[in-house]
């Protein structure tokens, strides 16, 4: 399946210069529906600073009056087609390929990015070492990653708000099944969060990374 549209390198914000990338771990942010690079860019004060920090902006302009980008269209609650979020993931891909080259990645998306940071990781598990999904979910369908990361576990971050109704419950439950069988998978429901980010999981979040971190340095240091 090809790429259909290109992320623009042009919009993308990073947390250092270039000459300070060197050697470091990568977090790609990908922004929710309707957002654009600077949303998540704001949580960068709160996530470990030994990561090298990129937001990207999605591809897409989502129907009018509709501000900011989208990864793949939504067409009602229940319109999500997996090849669209497929496409999207693909892009992700192309854009690691060219701007980060053999750097260890992992994903942070919120929503509709939290769908494409876990179909980028199934579409190629050998780019992608982790997953924090924030209010998202994972597309339906299979993958020829998924086999792969049935065997590998990656670790996976699943965070969602027990009063988010902007995810359909099916796709809530599906996902249920799909990350435990498919990750090493630490999870969290808030009580009283609704489709958004508490302070209460940014410190979840801060401890996942802290941890892909250490493993890290357990890994080189071997």
């Amino acid at each position: 399946m090809s790429v259909e549209s290109p992320l623009d390198p042009s919009v993308v914000r990073w947390s250092v210069p270039p000459e300070e990338r060197g050697g470091r771990p990568v977090l790609l942010l990908l922004h929710g529906y309707g957002s654009d690079e600077h949303d998540l860019f704001g949580l960068v004060p709160y996530l470990p600073e030994a990561f090298v920090i990129a937001s990207l902006r999605a591809p897409l302009s989502p129907p009018w009056p509709m501000p900011g980008a989208s990864w793949y269209p939504i067409e009602g609650l229940d319109g999500r087609d997996p090849d669209a979020v497929t496409r999207a993931a693909e892009a992700v891909l192309a854009w690691i390929r060219d701007a980060v080259g053999d750097a260890p990645v992992g994903l942070l998306g919120f929503s509709q990015g939290g769908a494409v940071a876990l179909q980028t990781l199934r579409a190629d598990p050998d780019a992608v070492q982790f997953a924090v999904v924030l209010a998202g979910y994972a597309a339906g369908g299979e993958l020829p990653g998924d086999a792969v990361l049935g065997e590998r576990r990656p670790p996976v971050f699943w965070g969602r708000g027990a009063a988010d109704d902007v995810i359909p419950t099916p796709l809530v439950d599906a996902t249920s099944q799909w990350l435990p069988a498919h990750s090493d998978l630490r999870g969290r429901v808030y009580p009283g969060l609704t489709h958004s980010i508490s302070q209460d999981e940014l410190d979840d979040v801060r401890a996942f990374l802290d941890e892909r971190l250490a493993d890290r340095a357990g890994t080189d240091a071997s």
